[in-house]
């Protein structure tokens, strides 16, 4: 048996395929980890190595120690990972004071884990601490989301609105809104700590002229929360490209009420 037979794996496997597929993954751009569960975790121990060294994470995430990811390489290309995962992905392990790792599966032609790792684990633990099911963090560049950056302002509310008046189907899928981040160095500890914050309240945290961080319980919805929020935005985009730009009819305010009304929805009274 290999790592890449295991179920996390596969799905972990598709989604990165399924976003080259999109258009969403240019070169080495986006990235994706999984907290693997104890019982893949243990399944999946014999397949491990832990021959490497510690590593600093750049940050700290003490409710993550002892922890398993799978994660995207550094540098890699994610139309590369569905030919050779093991050359392009990786298994680490958090150590006990949450401040290091260690690689214990892949990346079998060198590198390290993505330099969103920071970013990906302080959502991780955030997550976690709230009790969350989340279990899935994925970066991505979706065209049309990163374009609507240069016209809306860096808010939550504009944005929110935005993409739950572009589609029905939006304040169903992510009632709590979407949280934003000013443009920022990404790699870093800042843009990390910003991210995690509004990981508290939101599933979706819009980078500005960079792309978006979604997360889910499971591939599917990390990868659906996506997928929504960018049709999403390409309907607005298009709207914006016909004639004058200016919106004719939308989804009002008392249509997000009656929406509320009828599916059972908790809508984020920020953005109402």
């Amino acid at each position: 048996m290999h790592i890449t037979d295991l179920p996390f794996a596969r799905g972990f496997i598709r989604v990165c395929d399924d976003g080259w597929l999109k258009g969403w993954h240019e070169r080495n751009g986006g990235n994706l980890s999984y907290r693997l569960s104890k019982a893949e975790a243990e399944e999946a121990a014999p397949l491990f190595t832990t021959g490497d060294d510690w590593r600093e994470i750049k940050t700290s995430v003490p409710a993550l120690a002892g922890e398993y990811f799978m994660c995207t390489g550094s540098g890699k290309f994610m139309r590369n990972i569905r030919e050779n995962p093991a050359a392009n992905t990786c298994i680490i392990q958090v150590d006990e004071s949450g401040a290091r790792y260690r690689l214990v599966w892949g990346l079998t032609e060198g590198g390290i884990p993505s330099s969103e790792l920071p970013t990906h684990l302080m959502n991780h633990e955030v997550k976690k601490n709230a009790g969350s099911l989340c279990r899935v963090i994925y970066h991505a560049h979706p065209v049309n989301l990163i374009s609507l950056t240069f016209v809306l302002p860096p808010e939550g509310k504009a944005f929110t609105r935005e993409l739950w008046e572009a589609m029905t189907e939006c304040p169903v899928i992510f009632p709590e809104g979407v949280g934003t981040v000013p443009w920022m160095v990404p790699g870093g500890r800042d843009i990390a700590v910003a991210s995690a914050r509004l990981m508290e309240t939101f599933n979706a945290v819009v980078w500005f002229h960079h792309g978006l961080f979604c997360a889910g319980a499971t591939f599917d919805e990390a990868f659906g929360l996506m997928d929504a929020i960018e049709k999403a935005a390409e309907i607005s985009v298009k709207i914006r490209s016909m004639g004058d730009g200016k919106k004719r009819q939308t989804i009002t305010t008392e249509n997000l009420k009656q929406l509320a009304e009828g599916f059972g929805l908790s809508l984020s009274p920020l953005f109402i």
